[in-house]
């Protein structure tokens, strides 16, 4: 199976940053040139890149598009990008500027039913869910919502079970504990996701600290990793991670 590194590139108002645990009072920044920082890892081997408008995610309407074509076109990384996406023609527009696959993350817990339909309208190769997990006090992995503020009534494994008869391909999951706190990714839950759904192209997010994490990830079942806190801190070496 092969294995993909996504570097990642959050942005909020221009700048590079990175939150912790998704508050946007936590935020680390780390540089004003989004596209200086896609250079770097084009040139370090990247061929994908995760690409998150922080700013749309809280507000809606996705604002890099500029970005996006200039990273698509000058660079020739493929790109998987999201934040913010409320509609069908904000998925065509990304597409349209470039883009290799859509990410979708609120709207796929609150709306299924219409994330599956540009599943099967764009087809499973351009759309990636990204689901935030939690675990419960009774051991069930929860979905929270608005901020992390309310919990969805389906469960992550309800709503796996759905994504991945509905036509699914590629699915981003991050364990929110994990995000942003260098703690290790969740391999028990990645690993039991492979096993209960082996058809889905898993991404792993959340917790990456070194080069041990991600083969660690791929040895789960994984088929890729997202690095952005310990790649940003340059506590992991980008190529390093690729000759995985």
């Amino acid at each position: 199976m092969s294995f993909t590194v996504y570097p990642a590139i959050d942005v909020r108002e221009g700048r590079v940053v990175r939150l912790r645990q998704g508050d946007y009072a936590e935020e680390t920044r780390y540089g004003d040139d989004p596209f200086a920082f896609a250079k770097r890892h084009a040139d370090a081997g990247a061929t994908w890149l995760h690409l998150v408008d922080l700013d749309a995610a809280k507000a809606g309407g996705y604002t890099l598009l500029p970005l996006l074509r200039d990273i698509a076109v000058c660079k020739g990384l493929q790109v998987q990008t999201g934040g913010g996406i409320r509609s069908r023609d904000d998925v065509a527009a990304l597409l349209d500027a470039g883009a290799s696959r859509v990410v979708i993350g609120s709207l796929a817990v609150r709306d299924p039913a219409s994330v599956l339909a540009w599943i099967g309208e764009f087809g499973s190769e351009r759309i990636t869910v990204a689901l935030d997990t939690r675990r419960d006090g009774d051991g069930v992995w929860r979905l929270p919502v608005h901020g992390w503020t309310e919990t969805a009534s389906e469960t992550l494994d309800d709503l796996l079970r759905r994504y991945a008869d509905g036509g699914l391909r590629h699915l981003l999951c991050t364990d929110i504990e994990r995000d942003g706190m260098l703690s290790g990714p969740n391999i028990g839950l990645y690993r039991d996701i492979s096993a209960a759904h082996p058809g889905l192209q898993l991404q792993a997010s959340g917790g990456v600290r070194d080069v041990a994490d991600v083969i660690a990830a791929r040895d789960a079942g994984c088929s890729g990793a997202v690095l952005g806190k310990a790649l940003l801190e340059g506590r992991l070496s980008l190529p390093e991670a690729l000759q995985c």
